[in-house]
């Protein structure tokens, strides 16, 4: 860890409130990020197949200022449901911003594809995300691996879903000073994972016991003149255009405003990029938003290094506490006997 930098609970972070709920036999969940006063919030993303939710009023050139709730869903486009849950839990608490005959809350979302996890037939829904809220407000401790967001979660479908793994949600957080950042990320990629430059989660090889190394994959496909992900030339194809995106939120208690949180988000990526090869594909949705409460002052760069440790550490957490399910196995049912293919 670099020297000064202190890691802590998700939870040390003031001001936010974090809940997750879950179908487990359905294989799919949700994850809030609560600020009850409104936080700076800004977003970035780089996946090519990105599904979101109100995120083009977090344009710094755009009136919004703050945001009261960040929403991490699968269940693809359906999972957006998700967030009238949270917008009727909020506005019920009196949490939004007045326009005298109510108050709306700001709620952003971004969703993940985990429809081939377990029953496609059932999504996060208003009652799931009214129930993430109602276990935020409960101060339920953060579980990390097949919960939330995470629940239904695989990585590594470069040979597509029959060759991947189990993936999961994490969480991380550091401390500099004064100066707190922490993260919370879905893990559900096209890509490997990558610990020290070696892969400990991701596509598998023939024996289902060594990794084929994603990067390799897709350049020998476009060597072999095959269409990545068309499953007309490649029998291994089918699949590996679905159930894919890393979704990140990030909080930290320094001082930006909108413009600051876009760039802080931004430098969220690199920890996407650093631990996931690749990362941001054109199958991918990968998004991270980042809410501010403005606490501390600080600058870009120093918040940045916490935010990008943040993540890189929060898909480890993910990886390492994920369980196998639906006929998809865990790093810890593999750890010890994988070797790079």
């Amino acid at each position: 860890m670099t020297k000064g930098i202190e890691q802590i609970d998700i939870r040390d972070i003031a001001g936010f409130r974090i809940g997750q709920e879950q179908d487990r036999d359905a294989a799919t969940g949700c994850t809030v990020i609560i600020s009850e006063t409104g936080a700076a919030c800004g977003v970035d993303v780089r996946g090519g197949s990105p599904g979101t939710r109100d995120t083009d009023a977090l344009n710094p050139v755009n009136n919004r200022k703050t945001v009261h709730a960040v929403l991490l869903a699968g269940g693809s486009s359906f999972g957006l449901d998700a967030a009238g849950g949270v917008m009727r839990f909020l506005e019920e608490r009196g949490i939004g911003r007045d326009v005298e005959l109510t108050r709306v809350p700001n709620v952003c979302a971004a969703i993940l594809f985990d429809l081939k996890c377990g029953d496609y037939r059932i999504r996060p829904d208003a009652a799931m995300g009214y129930a993430a809220c109602e276990n935020a407000f409960r101060d339920t401790p953060f579980q990390s691996g097949n919960f939330g967001a995470g629940t239904g979660a695989t990585v590594g479908k470069s040979r597509g879903t029959q060759f991947a793994m189990k993936g999961g949600i994490g969480a991380a957080a550091f401390r500099c000073g004064d100066l707190e950042a922490g993260a919370i990320v879905a893990v559900n990629c096209v890509g490997d994972v990558l610990d020290g430059g070696t892969i400990i989660a991701g596509a598998l090889a023939d024996d289902r016991l060594s990794f084929a190394d994603s990067e390799a994959v897709i350049l020998a496909e476009y060597q072999e003149n095959k269409d990545f992900f068309s499953g007309i030339t490649n029998s291994n194809a089918a699949g590996k255009n679905d159930g894919n995106t890393v979704l990140g939120c990030i909080i930290t208690n320094a001082n930006f405003d909108k413009a600051g949180a876009t760039r802080l988000a931004a430098q969220g990526q690199n920890g996407i990029a650093r631990r996931i090869h690749p990362a941001h594909s054109i199958y991918d949705g990968d998004t991270v938003f980042a809410l501010c409460t403005g606490k501390v002052a600080a600058t870009a760069d120093s918040a940045g290094i916490l935010c990008a440790a943040a993540v890189e550490a929060a898909i480890l957490d993910a990886i390492r506490n994920a369980r196998s399910f639906g006929g998809y196995i865990a790093e810890t049912d593999i750890k010890g006997k994988n070797k790079h293919g």
